[in-house]
C-alpha cells in the first residue's frame, strides 16, 4: 500500500515544490485526519512565499483554507467521525484558555494560525487537523463542499472584520481592496444594512464584480480619481463612518485614516509586508479608533448557517479550478492576477492510470 501523497512545500527563499510526503497520521488524541476535497490559494500563502510571515517555517506544506472528508479521528474527538464533510478553521484553538474563552482564538496559547504556517497545511491530499473538535465545522447536506470552502478563512475574516467594525444601520462604509477578502468583507458588511458601501481598487474587473453583485454602491479607482476628495464629496464633507483596509498596499493605510470621519472606526484587515507609519500629529483631533488583525475565526457555525440559508454566496469568487498537479501554475496565475483570477481552487490530485 502506498503511504505517500502529493503536497506543495514551502522550501524557503521564495521556492515552492510539489513533493511526495507521507500521509499524515493521528499524533494526538484530539487530532483528525481529513482528505482534502477542495483547497484554495490565499494571499497569505504568497506572504509566506516572500518571507514576510515571521512565524512561518520552512519545509512545511502550505495552505490553510479547505474543506474535506474526515477519514480518521483520535479517541478524544467527540463531535466528528469518519465520513463527515467538514470545513476547517484557519486557526487552531483549544477553546479553554484565557483568550479562547473571550473569543480571541487567534491568540490561543496552544495554537493560532498554525496550518500551512507552522505545521503542515492543506495544499496536499490529506491533512492532520489538531484540536479537531474546535477547528472543524460539519457541512450540512444542503451545502456543497465548494460553497463552504471559504468559511474557515477569508469569509471568517470578513465576518470578524464587519463584527468588530461596529457598523450601524445607514452608516457609510469604505472598503479598500476588492480582492477575495475585500469582497467577503463587503458581503458581511451588507448584513448590517449600511446606507452606502464605497469600494476602492485599481482593478476595474474587481470593481465591476463588486457593483454587479450588489456588494458596493460606489466604485473608485485611485488611478482615475482622488479617493479622499471623492469620499468627502459623497459624505457631505465628513468622511466615512467605518473604514475597512483590506488592500495592504504601500499607501492604503494612509488612505484609510484620511477618508475616515472624526470618531470613526478603522479596521485594519490587511496583512502588511512592511512597516507602516502612524502620523499622529496629522490625525490629531480626528479621535479615530483603530482595530487590527489577524482574524479571530470564532463564528464558524454562524457563518455556515448564513451560507446555508443563502444570505452569503461566495461562488462569484471562484474563477479557476484545477487539480493539485497544477498548483505551481496556480500560484503564478493567482499572484499575477492573470486571466481575471480571483480565487484558484485546488481540486484533488489526479494520478495517471497505470499501464497494464
Amino acid at each position: 500500500m502506498d503511504h505517500t501523497m502529493k503536497a506543495l512545500v514551502y522550501q524557503g527563499n521564495g521556492e515552492l515544490a510539489l513533493e511526495d510526503r507521507a500521509i499524515p497520521v493521528i499524533q494526538e488524541s484530539t487530532d483528525a485526519i481529513v482528505r482534502v476535497t477542495y483547497a484554495s490559494i490565499c494571499s497569505s500563502d504568497l506572504h509566506i512565499k516572500h518571507g514576510t510571515v515571521a512565524r512561518a517555517k520552512e519545509n512545511i506544506i502550505l495552505g490553510h483554507e479547505f474543506v474535506g472528508e474526515v477519514v480518521a479521528v483520535g479517541k478524544d474527538v467527540n463531535h466528528f467521525q469518519s465520513g463527515d464533510r467538514v470545513s476547517v478553521n484557519v486557526e487552531t484553538f483549544c477553546g479553554d484558555c484565557f483568550f479562547c474563552k473571550r473569543g480571541f482564538v487567534n491568540n490561543c496559547v496552544q495554537g493560532g494560525w498554525e496550518l500551512g504556517c507552522r505545521i503542515d497545511g492543506c495544499q496536499a491530499e490529506y491533512v492532520r487537523v489538531p484540536l479537531a473538535d474546535q477547528g472543524m465545522t460539519r457541512i450540512p447536506e444542503s451545502v456543497s463542499d465548494e460553497a463552504a470552502l471559504f468559511n474557515g478563512d477569508i469569509l471568517a475574516t470578513g465576518y470578524w472584520a464587519a463584527s468588530i467594525g461596529e457598523i450601524h444601520p445607514a452608516d457609510t462604509v469604505v472598503v479598500l481592496g476588492a480582492g477575495p477578502t475585500g469582497l467577503c468583507t463587503m458581503m458581511c458588511v451588507q448584513l448590517y444594512s449600511p446606507a452606502q458601501v464605497i469600494v476602492v481598487d485599481t482593478n476595474a474587473d474587481r470593481l465591476s464584480l463588486a457593483k454587479e453583485k450588489g456588494l458596493a454602491d460606489v466604485c473608485i479607482n485611485p488611478n482615475q480619481t482622488d479617493v479622499t476628495e471623492e469620499v468627502l464629496r459623497l459624505t457631505e464633507g465628513r468622511g466615512a463612518d467605518r473604514v475597512f483596509e483590506v488592500a495592504g498596499g504601500n499607501d492604503t493605510f494612509q488612505t484609510a485614516w484620511k477618508v475616515a470621519r472624526p470618531n470613526a472606526i478603522v479596521v485594519l484587515v490587511a496583512l502588511y509586508g512592511q512597516t507602516q507609519e502612524l502620523p499622529l500629529h496629522l490625525m490629531y483631533g480626528k479621535n479615530l479608533t483603530f482595530k487590527t488583525g489577524g482574524v479571530d475565526a470564532n463564528a464558524s457555525e454562524e457563518i455556515m448557517r448564513l451560507v446555508q440559508c443563502g444570505k452569503i454566496d461566495t461562488s462569484c469568487l471562484i474563477t479557476h479550478r484545477a487539480p493539485l498537479n497544477d498548483v505551481l501554475e496556480g500560484y503564478y496565475v493567482f499572484e499575477n492576477q492573470l486571466d481575471g483570477c480571483m480565487k484558484w481552487v485546488i481540486t484533488p490530485y489526479v494520478r495517471e492510470k497505470r499501464q497494464k
